[in-house]
């Protein structure tokens, strides 16, 4: 990314989805073709969830890697030898304060919260839809 210029970057950024992700469309297709009904960028409660079992109260979340923090502090490391790290470090630090918030306020609403990192929907699908239908489980069973 440093070799890029101002110009470059920009336009790059610009480009960057916050909804209709590559990773949304992979657990979405997948839980429709299970039969699961949801709701894409839920604004009815706080956070703007990617999807949502609203029958269910679970909410979903589909973080990028870079833009929410994964493994921070090394990140973080790398991130602050590059160019313009501060307005990074900021931004991620408060996305990721932002995340925990969001979590904690929909917990006390009676939400379970799902969160999956991109690289986990992209390489194990799977495990993804496991947990939800997990969660799906417990709601079903008075467990939650």
């Amino acid at each position: 990314m440093d070799d890029l210029t101002p110009e470059q970057r920009k336009k790059n950024m610009q480009h960057i989805r916050s909804e209709n992700t590559e990773i949304e469309c992979i657990l979405r297709k997948v839980l429709r073709k299970k039969g699961y009904r949801y709701r894409k960028n839920y604004t009815k409660i706080p956070g703007k969830s990617d999807i949502v079992l609203t029958k269910y109260k679970i909410a979903i979340f589909c973080d990028g890697e870079f833009f929410h923090g994964k493994d921070w502090e090394v990140q973080r490391k790398r991130i602050e030898k590059s160019n313009n790290s501060d307005y990074w470090i900021m931004k991620i630090e408060r996305n990721i304060s932002r995340d925990e918030e969001i979590n904690k306020r929909l917990k006390a609403m009676g939400w379970i919260v799902l969160r999956f990192w991109g690289i986990d929907i992209k390489k194990n699908t799977e495990s993804c839809i496991k947990t939800i239908e997990e969660a799906v489980f417990d709601v079903r069973m008075g467990m939650n």
